[in-house]
């Protein structure tokens, strides 16, 4: 459950982590919405906990909201466009909004948890690519309840329909 605003210094600490894991558990890691709980509006920070052998999100890009990660502790692998780049304590990692060629990934290469802050812009409207399984989604965030965002579409390329279709009718 995520913390509401009550002073704008929080320790990572205190993090109240949640479970995030795909249903057959390629993905798992445990996170933590830092950035309401001490009053950010514009700036998000996530703080994420990934086992060794994990990867936290699937391999993606963000065609508006820019990211920027901070590894706390461990060692990993940061897929970035064709790339791999050996990462650990201390490393900042650029995740720069764009197409395919900035898609992004961590995973925890180490024998120990990897742990990382994960800073975003938050702009409400964004279109994400998945460049692996060709999915893009696209969302407008509700303001009041980030959980539950206004609109939230995820679709493959390839069904598309004339702009006035269902409009003259």
């Amino acid at each position: 459950m995520e913390r509401k605003y009550t002073k704008p210094v929080r320790n990572i600490a205190d993090a109240d982590l949640m479970d995030f894991m795909s249903p057959k558990e390629k993905f798992k890691a445990k996170l933590c919405r830092m950035g309401p709980s001490i009053g950010a509006e514009k700036l998000g920070a996530c703080y994420t906990e990934l086992e060794p052998g994990r990867k936290s999100f699937p391999f993606h890009v963000h065609h508006v909201n820019e990211e920027m990660i901070y590894v706390i502790e461990g060692e990993g692998e940061y897929r970035f466009g064709p790339q791999t780049y050996k990462v650990g304590a201390g490393d900042l990692i650029a995740a720069p909004a764009g197409g395919p060629e900035r898609a992004h990934q961590m995973t925890n290469t180490g024998d120990k948890a990897l742990r990382y802050l994960c800073f975003s812009t938050m702009y409400p409207v964004d279109v994400v690519e998945y460049p692996d399984s060709g999915k893009i989604l696209s969302y407008s965030a509700n303001p009041e309840n980030p959980a539950a965002p206004r609109l939230r579409h995820i679709a493959r390329p390839g069904t598309s329909i004339d702009y006035f279709e269902g409009e003259d009718d």
